[in-house]
């Protein structure tokens, strides 16, 4: 078994805390801050990409169709985490073309890109060294398919970006809570075991560390800022080890509680602001009507609706991330490629 010893981990994370502490993040200068995010400024426009154990299912579990966005399905059908995880022994998206989507974000006149390296269901798109939930224990050993996306990211001039959930639905410190009447009760406010936090926290550390050390990441997009157990004072410690390991790197505000945290910049969701903010900001939306890939959801917006978004947003001085969901074979559904590639035709001619 390839997991390495908690106690390693959690060594790891004593020794990089000593080095944080010397510099304090939060605090940076205006200018500095300013010159850190001036690339994404530019940017103005990324691509959103949901993957996982999930976009196999396309939003179907026991041969019906779950209301709610595909990735959640966990929580929306109430599969067990036992369950949940034998879907590890059929993911095999081998037509997942790293190249083919770089190519596809460039030709639509994006920036940048962000993929779930793990979402609420905490299967790891890498091969992890602390957690055998991950690619390395499916069907696709062997392929990295982190690695391929950020270099096909370098190869098209994209910058690289990777979104990691603080909140996990397969780790042991972590547990259904069976207080809850409903999905989001019962998964969305998933329970921590009080004296397993450290551990988990240690947990995130290491694997983010993974991320930036192996990949390059330029930006850290974080998500379950909501969940109860996880605060203020954890999720700025979060943010002063990250910036630490990599000091020029971006982190979305929902790394700590979004409605207080606008560090680095704020991440309204299906909507965006009818006027300019004070801080940096970025919207994101779905072409449909769900994040991961849903057989059953052809409410596609059209070309000139997306372009439309676009122009709003920057102009009130935000940047638009936009999603695609991949199916379970690893292909981009060809409505979402047609919308790039007509938004990307319209920026040509702006």
């Amino acid at each position: 078994m390839k997991k390495r010893l908690l106690l390693v981990a959690l060594v790891l994370g004593s020794l990089s805390g000593k080095l944080w502490a010397q510099v304090n993040y939060l605090k940076e200068s205006d200018a500095d801050f300013q010159k850190r995010m001036e690339w994404f400024t530019n940017a103005k426009y990324g691509m959103f990409i949901h993957f996982g154990l999930y976009s196999q299912l396309g939003g179907i579990y026991d041969g019906k169709t779950v209301k709610g966005y595909a990735e959640w399905i966990q929580s929306s059908a109430d599969i067990s985490r036992e369950e949940y995880a034998r879907l590890i022994d059929t993911w095999n998206p081998q037509h997942f073309d790293a190249d083919k989507i770089a190519r596809l974000a460039k030709k639509a006149g994006m920036k940048y890109l962000v993929i779930t390296t793990k979402h609420h269901e905490g299967f790891c798109l890498w091969n992890s060294e602390y957690t055998d939930f991950d690619i390395a224990s499916s069907p696709m050993k062997g392929r990295d398919l982190i690695q391929e996306l950020s270099d096909a990211c370098k190869k098209q001039g994209i910058k690289f970006g990777t979104y990691y959930s603080i909140i996990d639905w397969h780790h042991p410190s972590q547990h259904r809570n069976d207080s809850g009447k409903d999905g989001w009760n019962r998964w969305g406010q998933v329970a921590m075991i009080p004296e397993k936090k450290q551990e988990y926290i240690a947990y995130m550390k290491n694997q983010i560390r993974e991320l930036v050390e192996k990949y390059d990441t330029e930006i850290l997009w974080f998500d379950g800022d909501w969940v109860n157990w996880w605060d203020m004072e954890s999720g700025e410690d979060l943010y002063q080890y990250i910036r630490t390991l990599k000091p020029s790197i971006i982190i979305n505000n929902r790394v700590a509680k979004r409605a207080q945290f606008k560090r680095d910049f704020g991440t309204p969701e299906q909507e965006h602001p009818g006027d300019a903010l004070e801080h940096y900001w970025e919207a994101c939306y779905t072409m449909n009507d769900s994040w991961g890939f849903k057989k059953e959801d052809h409410n596609w917006k059209s070309a000139d609706k997306v372009y439309t978004q676009l122009m709003e947003i920057n102009e009130r001085g935000g940047n638009l991330l936009l999603n695609i969901g991949p199916d379970g074979e690893g292909n981009v559904p060809e409505e979402s490629v047609q919308i790039l590639k007509e938004v990307g035709k319209k920026l040509k001619k702006k």
